[in-house]
């Protein structure tokens, strides 16, 4: 017999609510697979160290693959949520944009997370199997009572400008249609899209920290992303690319934490 899903789910998604103040700071940690090394050469502790820093710099979530977990102490999720990643695809592929599902949620529930996430790149060549993806993966998150953040990106050989506005409330809208209860996705550049985006959409939209090449700019427009309804930022590169990833998680919870106003998924109402 399936669980109780509007309890089970209520009680995970206030497990990742647990800060009270209706934002969300999510850490992405799963970029190894794409190519992309989390841990400066030279730093000690590694993957455990980092996580237990941005536990205490008040980060709400990590997202983690299910291997890396080896490498992390039970101790970190203490007070810290679990997203487990289902999706990857790396930087090596002939096409870069392809995803596809590496784990499941059952798996997920077997490891301890609080929710799992799905990378959806819109508009790639695999589109309609990522689709398909995400939609079976909402259908067990549904079954089991499991949140779902789904990361959608406007990205593929006909995107230009995947922060165009339209482009990202299409991508937006993805996540919402096919069941997700909180997306990731690139914000637009103007505040009124911001706003536009943030008002239109049913589910909590978590402002992409972006690649980290200028932090001082990256900052000012999560600020701004928050400022305009965004339910919070996931950022990764930009916390883990900085000298002090420590002090970097700081800056962002006190954005999200003391300046989002409180709207939490409908489904824990």
């Amino acid at each position: 017999m399936a669980p109780n899903d509007s309890f089970a789910r209520r009680v995970r998604l206030d497990r990742l609510y647990r800060n009270g103040s209706g934002g969300l700071l999510v850490v992405p940690l799963d970029h190894p697979i794409s190519g992309a090394p989390i841990i400066h050469s030279g730093r000690s502790g590694g993957l455990d160290r980092l996580v237990g820093e941005l536990a205490e710099g008040g980060a709400d979530a990590v997202v983690l693959h299910k291997g890396a977990l080896r490498h992390v102490a039970a101790h970190r999720f203490r007070d810290l949520s679990l997203i487990l990643h289902l999706s990857a695809g790396t930087g090596l592929s002939a096409d870069p944009d392809a995803k596809v599902l590496v784990a499941s949620v059952e798996e997920a529930l077997h490891l301890g997370a609080d929710a799992v996430s799905v990378h959806v790149n819109a508009g790639s060549r695999t589109d309609p199997r990522q689709l398909a993806d995400l939609a079976a993966v909402a259908g067990d998150c549904d079954r089991w009572g499991v949140p779902l953040l789904a990361m959608v990106y406007a990205r593929g050989p006909g995107i230009a400008d995947g922060r165009a506005p339209r482009l990202v409330a299409h991508a937006a809208a993805v996540a919402a249609e096919l069941g997700a209860d909180l997306v990731k996705t690139a914000m637009p550049r103007d505040a009124h899209d911001l706003e536009a985006l943030t008002a239109a959409s049913p589910i909590p939209v978590l402002a992409a920290g972006g690649d980290a090449l200028d932090s001082t700019a990256a900052l000012q427009h999560l600020a701004a992303a928050v400022r305009a309804g965004a339910g919070g930022v996931a950022a990764g590169r930009l916390v883990f690319n900085a000298p002090e990833p420590a002090a970097m998680v700081r800056r962002l919870a006190a954005l999200v934490h003391h300046h989002t106003p409180a709207r939490i998924p409908a489904r824990t109402r």
